[in-house]
């Protein structure tokens, strides 16, 4: 039963007849888990509070960044170097005082997955990563919970309801994840302010949907949005019963192609202290180097295999990019035609330089 101050408080909701009481007392008893609180967890995180959704999980390992302020708007300059989790668990407790937050301050992983989607109803993926996003299908596969799929680039999103009432999964969307590096995040290319909040809304509104049982949910459906036009784009596609999980990868990021073993790596600070010990090889664009470089060589990424004659062997080279995943594969490029060359990967690239 709702108290006369949740009845104050979601007045707007009983009032609509595919909601009223019943249907917001379903939100209050939903437990709802959210990866990441950044550019798609803020809203997602700000309207599911502002819903009523009873419990909300918020699990994510990363710190506030002002990089993060363009987009992230549940933090401020006073925010920064924060937990992000820990922070938007006590700004959203002062938007409703009726929701029980729960949060990690980890990083989802094969270790504790399971156990934490286990407790909830629905999963929500705001994360940027495919390592991120194939663990988080697989363990809603594996937990049977409905998953709500979400993804920015550049200008563009994409929303889908996943694993829902035995619908297809992210699998079933994308069987094999991209080449390492083939698809860059928004660090390395950028992001269009507002998108994350396009997208990160229509996420919260299949949350909503499935939990009072009104509309139609994205299950087996695709939504394709692009910011530039407004143009909306709703995409079929069906199960694949011949794709099967039935347990956990050892190592995503192996999975996805992304070998960080195999690198060498120095951080911006290391680097800061010990310069002249480094060649320093920039594999960003143009546009990239031209706003902010630390010097060295320039060389894009697209450009690296036919210039790799150009690099001496010296001393050392540091393969620079702007979040360390441009660079690892310059890397894998260089390191096929030179075996001469020692080459160190500036670890996060130049987002924490």
């Amino acid at each position: 039963m709702l108290s006369r101050e949740e009845k104050t408080q979601y007045n707007r909701h009983l009032i609509l007849d595919e909601i009223g009481e019943e249907g917001q007392n379903k939100l209050a008893s939903a437990k709802v888990l959210v990866i990441g609180a950044g550019g798609l967890g803020c809203p997602v995180l700000q309207y599911l509070t502002a819903a009523g959704v009873g419990t909300i999980g918020i699990i994510d390992d990363d710190e506030v960044d002002q990089t993060n302020l363009q987009r992230q708007i549940l933090y401020t300059i006073d925010d920064i170097g924060r937990s992000k989790a820990k922070v938007a668990a006590e700004k959203l407790s002062r938007l409703n005082p009726f929701v029980f937050f729960k949060v990690y301050e980890e990083k989802l992983d094969a270790d504790n997955a399971l156990e934490l989607f286990e407790e909830y109803d629905i999963i929500v993926d705001g994360s940027d990563n495919f390592p991120t996003r194939y663990l988080v299908n697989d363990a809603c596969v594996l937990t049977d919970k409905p998953l709500v799929f979400g993804s920015i680039f550049k200008f563009q999103g994409q929303v889908s309801v996943l694993n829902y009432e035995n619908g297809p999964t992210y699998r079933c969307l994308f069987p094999n994840p991209p080449a390492s590096g083939a698809v860059p995040n928004c660090s390395d290319i950028g992001v269009l302010g507002v998108l994350p909040g396009i997208i990160g809304s229509l996420q919260t509104n299949e949350v909503i949907k499935m939990i009072t049982g009104i509309g139609e949910v994205l299950r087996g459906k695709l939504l394709y949005f692009d910011a530039l036009t407004l143009q909306q784009q709703v995409l079929s596609f069906k199960k694949n019963d011949t794709i099967e999980v039935d347990q956990l990868e050892d190592d995503y990021d192996f999975f996805c192609g992304i070998r960080s073993d195999t690198f060498e790596e120095i951080t911006p600070l290391e680097l800061k202290q010990n310069r002249e010990n480094y060649q320093i090889l920039d594999v960003r664009t143009i546009e990239e180097y031209n706003n902010f470089n630390i010097g060295g060589i320039h060389i894009p990424l697209d450009m690296v295999l036919n210039r790799v004659l150009e690099l001496n062997n010296h001393k050392p080279i540091v393969v620079c990019c702007q979040s360390g995943i441009r660079s690892k594969k310059a890397i894998e490029i260089i390191s096929k035609s030179r075996d001469d060359l020692v080459l160190v990967n500036l670890k996060e690239g130049f987002s924490s330089y």
